[in-house]
């Protein structure tokens, strides 16, 4: 008589984890042996090395399919550009949210990163200089050196031709997106050694800097939660409030798709709820078949104030002080590059290599970012996803549509609220 022995599966702890893990382990590490630190300084180079080798194909499959496909010119018509108008308007106020936020904290001020010792655009050139600069003579050539605003500008341009001629660039867009597709599986890949990376950068942090690190970690933490959460708040709420929007009823049908964003860092994952929900809620179908696919790539308000976040937070603890013209060029490329990640956990993180490496900051400060983002993911996705359920609403009362009264309606039809 055989017997059978069920033992359960416990399943196995999420990457975010052992990155907290490393980064407690490399803590410790740096406050009790600093002279191991530079040791293991190399476990931090390599992961670098290999965020380095993916971020032109990120970008280019990215972007292009982001713009590419969108749809034709023609089909997204009168929703199409006022859904625009609505989505660089929040992801404008979200990037100088961020911006601001971090310039009044300074968080980077007690952490000590090494400035990068070569490479990077930082000393001070004038605007226009620098606007020529951005158009690439040989997509090649940029791609070789890796200028990500070279890089970006003909990506825009190159996907607002394939808009243009429509079914013919098909095989163009299709290419794209495998592209995007292979490139993300590659970074998960890389993403497997970003413990012992984080492990090392915050053992050389703390080696480095002391308990000023982690004071200035925790408050790089803590700002990103109080800018996430006064967008949310402030922007996104009186938005919806001045757009005529009852608020009540829309928060009962956003909470299910802001909790799935929470809890999985992915707003790709919360859009099934998010277009169902908002059906009910009552925005009109013909509306939200164009306005959600574009928020989920080009409206990325969460994000946006992280881009702008991390990049002048490892600006200041490098100590590089950054001029104007500096400062307008690194908006703009962080405006660019954040469209079109749709949500892919840990995206940022690739765009945040670009910009770093474009603009001559330390990328051992990525490594450093790392070991905190865990705790910041969730607020920045669920921001993320609120924004997605709130622009098809504001979009939906700018044509004219009317919501019903109570929690429960049907979805609308493709005539109403014309």
């Amino acid at each position: 008589m055989f017997c059978f022995h069920f033992v359960p599966r416990v399943p196995k702890p999420p990457l975010a984890f052992w990155i907290l893990f490393a980064m407690a382990a490399g803590v410790l590490l740096g406050a009790f042996a600093p002279h191991w630190a530079e040791r293991l300084e190399f476990l931090s180079a390599l992961f670098l090395r290999l965020i380095r080798s993916i971020v032109a194909p990120v970008l280019v499959g990215v972007l292009i399919r982001a713009i590419a496909g969108a749809g034709t010119l023609g089909a997204l018509g009168r929703v199409g550009w006022k859904s625009a108008v609505c989505f660089e308007t929040a992801t404008t106020v979200a990037l100088l949210l961020g911006w601001f936020a971090v310039l009044v904290v300074n968080p980077g001020g007690s952490l000590t990163i090494a400035a990068a010792d070569s490479g990077g655009p930082v000393e001070s050139t004038g605007l226009a200089a620098v606007l020529e600069s951005a158009v690439p003579t040989s997509i090649v050539d940029a791609l070789a050196r890796g200028d990500v605003l070279q890089i970006v500008v003909f990506c825009f341009l190159f996907g607002i031709a394939c808009l243009s001629v429509g079914k013919k660039a098909r095989p163009v867009v299709e290419f794209a997106d495998a592209l995007a597709e292979i490139a993300f599986r590659y970074t998960d890949y890389v993403m497997l050694l970003a413990p012992p990376a984080v492990f090392a950068a915050a053992a050389n942090a703390v080696a480095g800097g002391g308990t000023g690190a982690l004071q200035g970690l925790a408050a790089f933490a803590v700002s990103a939660w109080c800018a996430q959460g006064l967008f949310l708040l402030v922007v996104l709420v009186g938005g919806l409030l001045l757009s005529g929007v009852p608020l009540r009823r829309f928060a009962h049908y956003a909470r299910e798709p802001f909790l799935i964003g929470f809890a999985t860092t992915s707003s790709a994952a919360a859009l099934p709820q998010t277009l169902e929900n908002l059906q009910l809620f009552g925005v009109p179908r013909r509306i939200l078949g164009v306005v959600a696919p574009l928020s989920l790539s080009l409206n990325l308000n969460g994000s946006t104030i992280h881009l702008a976040m991390a990049t002048l937070f490892v600006a200041q603890a490098a100590g590089i002080r950054l001029s104007f013209e500096q400062q307008v060029v690194i908006l703009l490329t962080l405006k660019l590059t954040s469209k079109g990640v749709a949500g892919v956990p840990r995206a940022n993180f690739v765009i945040l290599a670009a910009v770093f490496e474009g603009h001559g900051l330390p990328m051992e400060g990525l490594a450093v970012l790392l070991g905190v983002d865990a705790l910041i993911d969730p607020i920045r996705t669920s921001v993320n996803v609120a924004g997605h359920c709130a622009a098809p609403a504001v979009v939906a009362r700018w044509e004219g549509a009317s919501f019903p009264s109570g929690r429960a309606a049907s979805p609308p039809e493709e005539g109403e609220a014309r």
